[in-house]
């Protein structure tokens, strides 16, 4: 063997994956960012009290790799036991810690076909076989789907990109056809205006409910997720997280969190605000000719009858304003839009009127 093909032997055994493609994160001033679903206004006093009282000398130290005040905070929160919580950085790596824990039957996993695009990268990623579920010409889930052999569901409620809600009934359909399934509910924007999933917990033993900090709490920088479980489920996910990284929340994101769910009224004050302005964004956009999805999110998904949705994207990026597109099978003539202030509301409807007039 010649000493060329034996440099070149080691690129067949590196993992080759089409990655998950994040929102556009801009480093220009004065847009208005409608593309990553953030919440448009800033977190809780008690985060600022949080930084202000952390000691730089603290760093030195490993952080708790237990999470012991965040823990205890969101189990408070959530009406559960301490050992019916686990906490990561961001939902993303909780979901995929469930991913690695959870899914590795022979069976397929299911998913929704227009959904979080970052399952089936996992899925790749962990050699995970799987299934994309079609959603229905309405962009629902048929629960009837679920039920057949599966070697684990998942799917987020509020569905992203559409922003469509499954009712809790729906959920106890699918939950009682797979009784020996791992089901995992993706509660990112429950919030916004569905019913969590969480007490299902007591009745389900197989049924991860995971939720953020990022979207209703304002928390996207601080990068906090959580899974509410039985024992057993956050038992096997605790046992996998030691296994791969022990210390994975800074004392920051321990304390700030901490802080930042105890703080329930700005939480709610924050939440109205964003959904009275979704409910009258909906009606503007559609006082403009736009199909609007019903939607229980902190975002809306919209297209219009006679613009494409990558020519409205481009023409409102070019005007400052960032939403997100995707050019894939069915959503390719729609916008998914986040709930920003009124004001960059208004901006986004002055920008589009320009084009309708066009």
């Amino acid at each position: 063997m010649s000493d060329k093909q034996k440099k070149q032997n080691w690129r067949e055994y590196v993992r080759r994956i089409d990655p998950y493609v994040p929102g556009e994160q801009p480093k220009e001033r004065n847009i208005v960012k409608l593309n990553t679903n953030e919440n448009p206004y800033p977190p809780s006093k008690r985060v600022e009290a949080v930084l202000r009282g952390l000691d730089p000398a603290s760093l030195r130290l490993y952080p708790d790799p237990d999470a012991s005040v965040l823990i205890s905070a969101i189990a408070k929160h959530s009406g559960v036991d301490e050992d019916e919580v686990f906490a990561g950085v961001g939902s993303d790596d909780v979901l995929a810690m469930a991913f690695m824990t959870f899914f590795n039957s022979r069976e397929p996993l299911l998913f929704p076909d227009i959904s979080y695009s970052f399952y089936e990268v996992w899925a790749d990623l962990f050699q995970v076989p799987f299934e994309k579920v079609p959603l229905d010409e309405a962009f629902r889930i048929r629960t009837s789907d679920y039920k057949r052999a599966n070697g684990g569901i998942i799917f987020p409620n509020p569905n992203a990109p559409t922003g469509i809600l499954l009712s809790i009934r729906e959920i106890r359909e699918i939950l009682d056809a797979n009784r020996d399934s791992v089901v995992i509910v993706d509660e990112a924007y429950i919030d916004f205006g569905g019913e969590s999933a969480v007490p299902l917990i007591r009745e389900y033993d197989n049924l991860l409910v995971v939720q953020t900090f990022s979207k209703s709490r304002s928390g996207a920088g601080l990068r906090i997720g959580y899974a509410v479980g039985s024992r057993e489920l956050i038992r096997h996910m605790r046992d996998v997280k030691f296994s791969y990284n022990s210390y994975t929340l800074n004392p920051l994101q321990i304390m700030g969190g901490a802080a930042m769910i105890e703080d329930e009224e700005h939480f709610r004050k924050c939440r109205d605000r964003i959904i009275a302005t979704r409910e009258r964004s909906a009606v503007r956009l559609k006082e403009m000719g736009f199909s609007v999805l019903p939607s229980a999110a902190n975002f809306l998904f919209a297209s219009h009858p006679s613009l494409g949705g990558e020519e409205l994207f481009r023409f409102l990026k070019e005007h400052g304003i960032y939403v997100r597109h995707w050019n894939k099978a069915r959503i390719e003539n729609y916008l998914r839009i986040t709930i920003g202030t009124e004001e960059e509301m208004e901006q986004l409807f002055r920008v589009l009127a320009l084009m309708i007039k066009e």
